[in-house]
């Protein structure tokens, strides 16, 4: 008798086009994605404000321009630069003391509320021109 070993057959079906790029996005999903890359990066960026820190603004009408917002990030970055952790940032009439590794600010003072001139838990301080 002889043994047959029965080969299973392979099935080989044609190669179907998929609409995915080399990044592994669809075209359609290309503008999507970008949009959300585009807003992550904003927040990298930007500087965050606390809900302490955002009463604190709007008790005082006080509020940001885009220029003054620009000199908030730059003055947070200098300062992750020469390694600080909780910084005292003085801008225009504003005093800010931020979290710089979570780019938060912590609270606000105007130049009123500045008048005993103290700032605890703070680590370094920077003023900008």
């Amino acid at each position: 008798m002889a043994n047959t070993i029965n080969k299973p057959q392979m099935v080989i079906s044609p190669i179907q086009e998929k609409r995915v790029t080399k990044t592994g996005i669809r075209p359609s999903e290309k503008g999507q994605f970008q949009k959300i890359l585009e807003t992550e990066l904003e927040k990298v960026d930007s500087v965050r404000f606390s809900a302490h820190a955002t009463k604190r603004l709007q008790s005082r009408s006080i509020q940001f321009t885009t220029k003054e917002q620009a000199q908030l990030a730059q003055a947070v970055d200098r300062a992750a630069n020469k390694g600080a952790k909780e910084s005292l940032i003085l801008l225009n009439n504003l005093a800010l003391v931020v979290n710089v590794k979570n780019r938060t600010v912590i609270t606000a003072m105007d130049a009123e509320q500045m008048q005993d001139g103290i700032v605890t838990n703070i680590d370094s301080a920077l003023i900008v021109r």
